[in-house]
């Protein structure tokens, strides 16, 4: 199950709502764990096995006009080890007409109690033995719009069974059925022991209009036409696997057919899709074939097929052979021309066919050996396919996602005390989990943690795992006693909270590293490289923290740099004192993303001068974009100074860079210089096949050229979508009078944290239009009140300060073009006093 849609955009929205995350200045405030006392009062462990499921047998169809779903459910299990002489099996919602006990061509009815609604409690005619094998025939009639079950963050429905626009009402969408089983939502439409915990082969036989196709687990294995009009698909899946992965869906499909040698690999879409299905999924085989070699491990079932589902409930599920998306997962040429925002979530969903569904956690307290391996397959694939500073860059933004709300350092990742299950399914188990399994393949090596996940695999095929068993078999292949790392990582909460200071001793030769930890609670036991450079020669120190302060000096000449935490692995919040010149220092022998990175952040924070900028026009040619555009937001705020050399770099980037959105970014720096010599360049670029483009040249026009946007909107607004989209939002700015700006005011003040972000851009193009002060003044001061509000929360700050960053750059280029404008002088102090 994929809890965020792409990347750190959809939760940096989440955030607004949330308590800004630990910094630097508040180090000391992370919360004590609660009286782990509490737990005992609800603890969730494993549920209790009376009986194993073997196979399951549905045979459905479905009543479009009523929303329901007439099926016979055949369940074939045995006691798990005591005697029994009833059975308790979860049924929700359902109209129950007959409950028997099949032997061969006998059926014997059974009585039966129903009383919530909730729980089928069957009667057997005596008591059956744990070496006995029983049949249960179940009549019924599943009604999933007349049960209520409770949602959660990362599914925000669970009645199990969808059926979207039953009836044809709404033109425009598709009619389409589709499942959702986690986490007991299959029990909305069969009859089972909705456990984790469970594992059953399976097969479904459900008959659909002929006119659409249907997808299911397993193999296809009959297909047959009717008389009325509908057809009868027997779906069959003979590996066992959880209850909760099974799946239905039935619609009207392309259906694009792919391989991975000889494994069918297809993708469901809708037909006006079909185009653009391969660029949405088509890198599967090359996931399905790394993640198989990783893994040491084949994938391991007979096919593996994705569908897109019109109205889902969350992001996309990992239902064993046929993961379900979301339609977000549908993006069109244009869209894909900047990136593929989906590529992440294939990857995440395909590896949860491993862990999740081929090993499956035994309970939803240990929900990690799910979700935290799919989250980190993220980081996987993006360093496979794109490179280690790519992976890192993400592995970044994911660690923030974690840090952001800080409500997640007092959970524990493996936590038995929740009160719903739902809750499970938050940044802890996600991208906490995620970034410990960072830490851990970093300790023990790559190849170790490989071959460690392979143990994993093997060990519990077809059966549940849990984070012990994870531990015992990266100690098999480690030789490493791992109880240090996985009982302050997995069973405790929070993370170390550091000051990292620099001290070197000229008289003795020593250079010091000093590190704090400043959390509340225990102190943190973690492995630290330390690279010391000197010119050209890099020596790795590996220590250990152990103590809230821990002193490491090291011998010789006064170093060139000293990376702390060299490989930028370790997940926690950290300050570090270095000077402007470490900071060059650091960035000019940085040894990966994260180090050039924090170098440029915190070059911006010191007091602008000419080596600081000439670092940044170094970073202007980085190989990684994403450096390049930490760079490019930089000069967005030197619009009015930008030097010839500066210039024509940027203006090389906004023609050429191949990362579109890369070339977006240069496009704001030039607009934001207002000359009009980009006219051009700029109305090109409005009609640029990348919508990131598009809106960039939008808003640069928006500055220099305001009536050609108004002009150009009409056209522009008939394939809008993205950031292009967001950017015609700003011309609605354009069209409103001055003297509105009361209007504007109070409407941005009425506003939602979530709309006021969306809001900020458009309000401060508006308030750069205004001339009179008081009316300046009192419609930039909410946005720029907004921004120090919440500029501390990581995914968020750097959109914001290119939003103000822009508008401080219009003053300047006011300025700079007519020395003698006074209103631009006083607007520019008015912003500036406001940030300080």
């Amino acid at each position: 199950m994929l809890r965020h849609f792409f990347g750190s955009g959809a939760l940096a929205m989440l955030a607004l709502s949330m308590p800004a995350h630990i910094t630097a200045q508040d180090m000391g405030t992370v919360k004590a764990p609660e009286s782990q006392s509490q737990s005992y009062l609800n603890y969730r462990g494993s549920a209790e096995k009376a009986f194993d499921l073997i196979h399951t047998k549905l045979e459905v169809s479905f009543d479009y006009a009523k929303q329901r779903m007439p099926g016979k459910a055949t369940i074939q299990l045995k006691p798990h080890f005591y005697p029994q002489d009833s059975l308790l099996l979860d049924a929700k919602g359902m109209l129950i007409n007959e409950v028997a006990l099949l032997d061969g061509n006998k059926k014997t009815k059974l009585a039966f109690a129903y009383p919530d609604s909730m729980v089928l409690r069957i009667g057997l005619p005596r008591k059956f033995t744990a070496s006995e094998k029983l049949t249960i025939y179940i009549d019924y009639t599943a009604r999933p719009n007349e049960v209520k079950v409770k949602g959660s963050e990362a599914i925000t429905d669970a009645k199990g069974l969808y059926f979207i626009n039953p009836t044809g009402e709404e033109k425009d969408k598709a009619i389409q059925i589709w499942t959702q089983g986690e986490t007991e939502g299959t029990s909305v439409w069969c009859p089972t022991i909705d456990r984790p915990n469970q594992k059953t082969t399976e097969e479904i036989i459900m008959t659909v209009p002929d006119k659409f196709v249907s997808l299911s687990n397993g193999i296809l294995v009959n297909q047959k036409k009717n008389s009325d009009g509908t057809r009868t698909d027997h779906w069959k899946m003979d590996q066992p696997h959880a209850p909760y992965l099974f799946f239905m869906g039935v619609g009207d499909y392309t259906i694009i057919k792919d391989k991975y040698n000889n494994l069918p690999v297809d993708y469901y879409v809708e037909p006006q899709w079909a185009s653009v299905a391969r660029s949405i999924f088509g890198y599967t085989p090359e996931m399905i074939d790394f993640y198989s070699k990783l893994l040491r491990t084949p994938y391991p079932w007979p096919k593996y097929a994705q569908i897109v589902g019109q109205d889902y409930v969350s992001g996309a599920m990992e239902n064993t052979t046929s993961t379900l998306h979301g339609s977000m997962a549908y993006q069109n040429a244009r869209e894909l021309a900047d990136e593929n925002r989906w590529e992440i979530v294939v990857a995440h969903e395909l590896f949860h066919q491993w862990f999740g569904d081929l090993v499956t956690t035994e309970s939803w307290s240990n929900l990690t050996v799910n979700e935290s391996f799919a989250d980190y397959s993220e980081y996987l694939w993006t360093e496979h396919k794109y490179g280690r500073e790519r992976a890192d860059a993400y592995n970044y933004n994911a660690m923030q996602n974690y840090l952001a709300n800080g409500v997640n350092a007092e959970k524990h990742l493996v936590r038995f005390n929740y009160e719903d299950k739902e809750e499970m399914f938050d940044a802890v188990s996600y991208q906490k989990g995620g970034r410990i399994l960072h830490m851990l393949r970093h300790f023990v090596g790559d190849s170790a943690f490989a071959w460690g996940m392979h143990e994993y695999l093997q060990q519990n095929q077809y059966g549940t795992g849990e984070a012990h068993q994870l531990r015992l078999a990266m100690e098999k292949v480690t030789g490493k006693d791992l109880n240090w790392f996985f009982n302050q990582w997995y069973f405790s909460n929070g993370h170390p909270v550091v000051f990292i200071d620099h001290a070197y001793d000229a008289v003795a030769g020593k250079y010091s590293v000093i590190v704090a930890q400043k959390q509340d609670g225990p102190m943190f036991e973690i492995p630290v490289d330390i690279d010391v450079y000197r010119g050209n020669q890099k020596t790795r120190h590996t220590v250990w923290l152990r103590n809230a302060i821990d002193t490491f000096s090291f011998s010789g000449a006064e170093p060139t740099h000293v990376s702390v935490d060299a490989d930028k692995v370790l997940l926690w919040q950290k300050e570090e004192a270095k000077t402007e010149k470490a900071w060059m220092a650091q960035y000019n022998n940085a040894a990966n993303f994260l180090d050039k990175f924090e170098a440029l952040i915190k070059l911006m924070d010191e007091e602008d001068n000419a080596a600081i900028r000439d670092v940044m026009y170094k970073a202007l040619a980085d190989t990684d974009y994403g450096i390049r555009e930490v760079a490019l937001g930089y000069f967005t705020g030197k619009a009015a100074t930008l030097q010839p050399q500066e210039q024509s770099r940027i203006e090389k980037i906004a023609a050429s860079d191949a990362h579109r959105p890369t070339r977006a970014a240069a496009i704001d720096v030039l607009g934001a210089t207002a000359n009009k010599k980009y006219i051009p360049m700029f109305e090109k670029a409005a009609n640029d096949s990348s919508y990131s483009v598009a809106g960039a040249a939008v808003e640069a026009l928006m500055t220099s050229e305001p009536q050609k946007v108004l002009a150009m909107a009409p056209t522009l607004r008939q394939d809008a979508k993205g950031r292009l989209s967001e950017s015609l939002k700003l011309v609605d700015y354009l069209e409103k009078d001055p003297a509105e700006w009361e209007t504007v005011v109070s409407g941005y003040d009425d506003m939602a944290p979530f709309e006021k972000f969306g809001a900020m851009k458009g309000v401060l193009f508006y308030a750069n239009r205004l001339t009179d002060m008081n009316a300046f003044k009192k419609t930039v001061s909410g946005p720029l009140d907004f921004y120090n509000q919440y500029k501390r929360i990581p995914q968020i700050e750097p959109i914001m300060k290119q939003q103000v960053d822009w508008i401080i750059a219009q003053k300047k280029v006011a300025i700079a073009a007519n020395p003698n404008d006074t209103v631009a002088k006083e607007q520019l102090a008015f912003i500036e006093s406001k940030l300080k």
